[in-house]
């Protein structure tokens, strides 16, 4: 992991005092202002920050900040690349056809999108074309994951896509390489998977295909979540 790269495993539940000077209005005017922990106090509280965010260029063109949908309090936090046009004018994640097809994934395993799991992005708002976001843009924009993740505590993250991958670990290994393999950093499980509007463009079911795969994958994390549940 690169020295520059925002620390997500070693998050403090507790809120941390700020200096004195510190005003929070200010954080979406300068990258530099860092986001102590127990800045914000509920996922809502991100919401105004986040749609006047200029901490990077991505502001300038986007119609509505996306912060994340489901349930805060929930076990499994789901991670994708960033909006795409249709949740960038509604302000949700995953609601076009990669969503519907991720609540179809979702459901095969008897997870509900609003009640088992909270869905958000590596970035709030739509990168012109849908390109991948730059490292910088994901620097950015990472304190804000941060706050939603010390929010949640979750148990389990689910990395849509290699670009979750890459700014949640910081690896760069491709995607079909590393899905299935659990990663477990700060107590928390982190598993890698197929971005759903990949198996979009991969539509075939047979054995070793990217759907076949994300099967695979999608059945262990219920495996897993059953497991957490039992040993609570």
């Amino acid at each position: 992991m690169s020295s520059d790269q925002i620390d997500l495993f070693n998050l403090d539940d507790t809120a941390q005092p700020s200096p004195e000077d510190f005003d929070p209005a200010l954080i979406p005017t300068d990258v530099t202002i860092p986001v102590p922990p127990g800045t914000y106090s509920t996922m809502a509280s991100l919401k105004e920050p986040c749609n006047r965010c200029s901490r990077c260029g991505l502001g300038a063109t986007r119609t509505n900040a996306v912060i994340g949908r489901g349930n805060p309090q929930s076990d499994i936090l789901i991670i994708g690349e960033g909006p795409g046009q249709t949740e960038d004018e509604t302000g949700l994640p995953f609601i076009g056809k990669a969503g519907q097809l991720l609540e179809k994934i979702l459901a095969a395993v008897q997870l509900d999108s609003e009640a088992d799991v909270y869905i958000a992005n590596i970035v709030k708002c739509r990168p012109p074309g849908n390109r991948k976001p730059s490292d910088k843009e994901m620097q950015a924009c990472m304190p804000y994951l941060q706050e939603q993740i010390r929010l949640m505590d979750p148990k389990i993250i689910l990395l849509m896509g290699a670009t979750a991958v890459q700014g949640m670990l910081g690896e760069k290994t491709g995607i079909t390489k590393i899905r299935g393999q659990w990663r477990e950093q700060g107590q928390r499980l982190y598993m890698p998977m197929l971005h759903p509007a990949y198996l979009l463009r991969n539509p075939a079911r047979k054995e070793g295909s990217p759907k076949w795969y994300t099967w695979q994958d999608i059945q262990a994390v219920r495996a897993k979540y059953d497991e957490l549940c039992q040993v609570r």
